[in-house]
């Protein structure tokens, strides 16, 4: 790869880890993101533009002459930013509006999966009470609500109450309801260029707010690298039997897939199933996963974005653990403008903005999951002790956080 110029569109903990990876690639000569954060500004020089708006992205990319267009977020995928790129002239690392359904809708989803024999869990699409009714019905408890459209990570309801379950379904326009899959669920990232895919490590995540798994869905409260206890053979599997034949579906639509598929699965007594599709990394399993990739980034998400992927990715030896600093009343009501304190970084772990913004000299939360804490050693316990560790320093009025992710 030549040197290059690099624009990364949105301001997450995701958005974070992807340029704290690019501004350690020695070929990346400058790199943007628009609109940043607080963290972001340290790696990269920030843009005040609306990453929902696909004209105003084109334009900085145009105004910067950048050679690479990296779009983090689900929304501006969904929004139609990277035809925007494309139609430009710009390389982008990030699917067409049209094969973002894959995660825009949960229906979609479904569709593609039934025609590719994808493993997965039966399931209705509902849009009346009726349906969702008789849905509810035909698979019993526990019941596994899911918006159709995209949530935040939030959209997924799973409960043992029928009432709680279908008043979530009449909240949304339309549902998935599905059967219930039992087992460990673990997160599969797969690089595409249009043709060709070549998996990362395996990674997974915690959704639920509180020790334990209890409480309610949020976007993800810490994730862990690699899995030490996922089954031999199961990337194979998995890129076989569901990440070629979805890839495969989407090209006979004429919806070549550019980018990250991410794969959440639950690891079944029949097998693994797909839970969900991402149209990008995952928040925060990419925190962990860029923690340990040893490969260049700018060169893979060039290659995917010019068709041009070759070799699997290169990671390295260890484990990487972070643990989401949540803010006080998430998910359900969370509390933003309280001043953060405490160090960036330690020996062997790091801060990873998520949720901040700037008043004045001071840094405040400014979402719900406020800072992703990454830990890295060379085994699981050693990165869990790292990023536990800078955890206990740092200090944010009300916030909580789970104390037992990697465990």
């Amino acid at each position: 790869m030549d040197r290059v110029r690099v624009l990364v569109i949105g301001s997450g903990g995701r958005e974070h880890a992807l340029c704290r990876s690019l501004s350690l690639d020695p070929q990346v000569t400058d790199l943007h993101c628009a609109p940043g954060n607080p963290g972001i500004e340290r790696v990269a020089t920030v843009h005040p533009v609306d990453p929902l708006d696909p004209g105003q992205v084109a334009a900085l990319a145009e105004r910067l002459r950048v050679d690479l267009v990296v779009v983090g977020p689900e929304a501006p995928l969904v929004a139609g930013v990277s035809d925007a790129v494309r139609e430009a002239g710009f390389a982008c690392f990030g699917p067409s509006r049209d094969a973002a359904m894959i995660e825009g809708s949960k229906a979609f989803a479904k569709e593609i999966m039934q025609a590719a024999d994808v493993p997965t869990a039966r399931s209705r699409t509902c849009v009346t009470e009726e349906e969702a009714a008789a849905a509810l019905d035909e698979f019993g408890a526990p019941y596994v609500v899911k918006d159709d459209g995209l949530a935040a990570g939030k959209g997924v309801v799973v409960t043992g109450d029928r009432a709680e379950a279908l008043a979530h379904a009449l909240s949304c326009e339309r549902v998935v309801i599905e059967e219930f899959l039992d087992g460990p669920e673990v997160s599969l990232f797969a690089l595409c260029d249009g043709s060709t895919a070549v998996p990362l490590q395996l990674a997974q995540d915690f959704k639920r707010a509180h020790d334990g798994d209890e409480g309610p869905n949020t976007g993800g409260m810490g994730a862990y690298t690699p899995l030490p206890w996922a089954p031999d053979g199961l990337t194979e599997q998995v890129m076989r039997e569901v990440v070629h034949p979805t890839i495969g579906e989407l090209t006979r639509r004429g919806l070549p897939y550019q980018g990250v598929l991410y794969v959440g699965l639950a690891l079944t007594a029949k097998g693994p199933k797909v839970v969900e599709f991402n149209a990008r990394f995952g928040d925060p399993e990419a925190q962990v996963l860029l923690d340990r990739l040893e490969t260049p980034l700018g060169g893979l998400l060039m290659a995917c974005a010019t068709g041009e992927l070759g070799l699997d990715p290169v990671f390295k030896d260890g484990s990487a653990v972070t643990v989401v600093i949540a803010s006080e009343g998430y998910p359900e009501a969370p509390v933003k403008g309280d001043v953060i304190t405490g160090p960036e970084e330690t020996e062997h772990a790091y801060v990873i903005h998520a949720g901040t913004r700037r008043a004045g000299d001071d840094v405040v939360s400014a979402g719900g999951r406020v800072l992703d804490v990454v830990g890295h050693g060379p085994d699981q316990e050693s990165a869990r002790r790292a990023a536990y560790d800078l955890v206990g320093r740092i200090g944010l009025r009300g916030s909580h956080h789970r104390t037992d992710i990697a465990r």
